[in-house]
């Protein structure tokens, strides 16, 4: 079986968990918050990764993160998780936790970048150009400010990017003219 199955079958599995316990927002909550820092430390998924850490270091490390943050369920399915020694596919568990989350919500995840910090009236407008290229879908808007785009926009909705920057009309002109 594929890790994207069996992270699949992980995460379905905790959802109907959750939605029995009434716990389903908490532990989207903290699935979130388990995937937004593995993607900002890195040390953290090669550790969780590793063969040769062995589960009872990897499952400190985890109480000690994640302690007083996360709801007792979700930090008992990542004790379970260490246990059956899946612990190398939790980050794609959360995310695949997250994914399905979203389809159950109506949610979609865009993603907009500026060269700098967006106005409530700006996000409002990503919002709806999101919610109209996403079928009418809830948005959930992720922000990052580059200011190497110079100017202007990228808006990123699943597989679609609007690329209104700045840098990019640039590079095209550069790559016109050398033409």
């Amino acid at each position: 079986m594929s890790e994207i199955q069996i992270a699949a079958r992980y995460a379905n599995s905790l959802i109907g968990l959750a939605q029995e316990k009434g716990l389903l927002e908490e532990v989207y909550q903290d699935m979130q918050l388990f995937v937004n820092t593995c993607e900002s430390s890195r040390p953290l998924r090669l550790m969780l990764a590793n063969p040769i850490v062995d589960n009872y270091r990897k499952l400190q490390s985890l109480r000690k993160i994640f302690s007083g943050k996360i709801t007792a369920l979700t930090s008992s399915f990542f004790d379970l998780i260490v246990k059956k020694t899946r612990e190398g596919l939790l980050f794609e568990i959360s995310s695949a936790f997250v994914a399905q989350y979203n389809v159950l919500q109506n949610l979609e995840n865009a993603e907009v970048i500026t060269a700098s910090e967006l106005t409530d009236e700006l996000r409002e407008q990503f919002k709806n150009i999101a919610t109209k290229i996403s079928g009418g879908k809830k948005i959930t808007l992720k922000e990052h400010i580059k200011p190497e785009i110079i100017g202007g926009f990228i808006l990123k909705v699943r597989d679609n990017q609007i690329d209104s920057s700045i840098k990019s009309r640039l590079d095209a002109l550069k790559l016109h003219l050398a033409k």
